[in-house]
């Protein structure tokens, strides 16, 4: 049995574009399914909770939208060996799409999950903080806190300022709010902890990304080496005390090329500590944690269930 969780207001109503050619598909080729439309933030992983719960029977829970909107399915579900994900992506970055290398068609993408060919058990990160109590929360493609964050809270506050159907977010409209945001930021020091045994220590901390998959913000290449399957999260560091130093790198991330830069770390981990001066920006999968000074990230390995 195939459920689709279709956030219709995805990427300015895309979303419900995208259902629609979708359900006309399967109505005409006569699949069993049934559809959940999201109206509100939660929504998504309420459905999924509700419909994953002391699962019995094998079913695939299919998210039609962003990567936000994966996010919040992949928080709702109860993963057994029962539920399967499929993933339509109608958003506006689609980095988990790009990271997967599923196609630009949505039909051939429907196509793969009415007629599985592949099915993989990959890894997904949980970030923990402080939000009153302890929160905890999954994350498909990547998190971060710093720069990349404000980013993604800066376009979060876009669109509810402006409402959903009344602005783009694509690669440009990142890269044009990474600017403002370069412009507005100041570095913080801090230090990060990898796998609870090697502490390395900055100054200028800019952002820490830390990775499942190679792509975050519409495509920037921060982490080319991430893979979802190695059970480590891909940890990168941008640091330096001048931010315009930044300015190549994110360029050539955002281009594909990012290479060897000075002013940039890798480190490879299945979990790490973050702890920075003062509060910071927070995301997982472009989706608000808030302002922190300290998070823990960890790699979950190969628990998810997807059919790519």
């Amino acid at each position: 049995m195939y459920y689709f969780i279709v956030n219709p207001n995805a990427h300015c109503g895309l979303g419900g574009k995208v259902w629609k050619k979708l359900e006309g598909y399967m109505q005409y080729a006569g699949v069993e399914y049934q559809a959940f439309l999201t109206a509100a933030r939660g929504d998504a992983a309420r459905f999924a909770a509700e419909l994953t719960k002391d699962r019995q029977d094998p079913c695939t829970i299919v998210a039609v939208g962003g990567d936000g909107t994966v996010n919040e399915v992949l928080n709702g579900l109860h993963l057994s060996s029962k539920v399967s994900l499929g993933y339509i992506p109608a958003g506006s970055g689609n980095d988990l799409a790009r990271g997967l290398g599923l196609p630009r068609s949505k039909t051939r993408c429907l196509k793969r999950l009415l007629e599985p060919q592949y099915t993989c058990s990959l890894d997904y990160g949980i970030v923990s903080y402080e939000a009153g109590q302890p929160v905890h929360r999954r994350f498909a493609v990547s998190c971060g806190i710093g720069l990349d964050a404000a980013v993604c809270h800066d376009l979060l506050d876009l669109a509810r300022q402006r409402g959903k159907r009344h602005i783009r977010c694509g690669r440009l409209s990142y890269l044009l709010i990474g600017v403002k945001q370069l412009v507005l930021s100041k570095p913080s020091a801090g230090y990060l902890v990898l796998d609870g045994v090697k502490k390395v220590e900055f100054n200028h901390i800019h952002f820490v990304a830390s990775h499942i998959h190679p792509y975050e913000g519409g495509g920037f290449q921060f982490a080319p080496k991430a893979n979802s399957e190695n059970g480590e999260l891909e940890v990168c560091v941008v640091h330096g005390a001048s931010k315009w130093k930044l300015v190549p790198i994110i360029f050539d991330a955002w281009a594909g090329r990012l290479g060897h830069h000075r002013g940039v770390r890798y480190y490879r981990c299945k979990e790490v500590q973050v702890h920075v001066d003062r509060p910071l920006p927070v995301h997982a999968d472009g989706e608000s944690c808030y302002c922190q000074t300290d998070i823990h990230l960890r790699c979950v390995e190969k628990k998810l269930r997807m059919i790519v």
